[in-house]
């Protein structure tokens, strides 16, 4: 596994067309987030933080992965249906349009899901 120092030498470290996806993909979580949102690497992936981990994403041979969490994916599960998912990761295929609208409402989900985890502490 590669050694990232940063969201971006992860993001600048793929070829022209991966690194276009990915920042569409920042950009995209990016706009669905408040303010004082963060950003880090966790597990080797550039992930969104506010109080706890929102969303990790990565490149994979074939896919993007997105990781949202389990209630998230349980919560789209009819719009995830064509995609492969698994308890906290979900798989879109480069083969297919990436479903960037799709991206944001989950993002947003797991916004509301962590401030409100937040408020209850």
């Amino acid at each position: 596994m590669n050694e990232y120092q940063s969201v971006e030498h992860y993001i600048f470290s793929f070829p022209d067309e991966l690194k276009e996806l990915l920042i569409k993909v920042r950009t995209v979580i990016a706009e669905q987030v408040p303010p004082e949102t963060s950003e880090k690497l966790s597990y080797g992936m550039p992930t969104f933080y506010l109080n706890g981990n929102l969303v990790h994403y990565a490149i994979n041979k074939n896919h993007l992965g997105f990781y949202p969490a389990p209630a998230a994916i349980e919560a789209f599960k009819e719009q995830l249906k064509d995609y492969k998912t698994s308890k906290g990761a979900i798989q879109f295929p480069f083969s297919k349009p990436i479903p960037f609208d799709l991206i944001a409402q989950i993002v947003r989900f797991r916004v509301s899901e962590n401030l409100a985890a937040a408020k209850r502490r």
